[in-house]
């Protein structure tokens, strides 16, 4: 059974910021839906995880635009096949 509750993500998002907090979630669990591993270990449900990444201080408004995204760096590898294309037609 998970053990995270809201208090312990408010400790390092803010108080009063459950709206906040709501947003961070909700984008790093778009990560996780792009393939982004988790940053903690567990076997809970995504939202779980989201949280307890959040609590754990890994995850904030700060950074969760920055952590690397499966989706992101497959779009690098793609625009890197088509430079060496068009290299190769050049």
């Amino acid at each position: 059974m998970a053990r995270i509750t809201v208090e312990d993500c408010l400790e390092t998002v803010g108080e009063n910021k459950r709206f906040d907090l709501v947003h961070l979630a909700i984008e790093r669990i778009r990560q996780h839906r792009h393939g982004e591993p988790y940053l903690v270990e567990g076997k809970n449900k995504e939202v779980v995880m989201t949280l307890r990444e959040v609590a754990a201080g890994k995850v904030s408004f700060e950074n969760v635009k920055g952590l690397p995204n499966a989706e992101d760096e497959a779009a690098k590898v793609v625009e890197a096949e088509e430079t060496v294309e068009v290299e190769k037609a050049a």
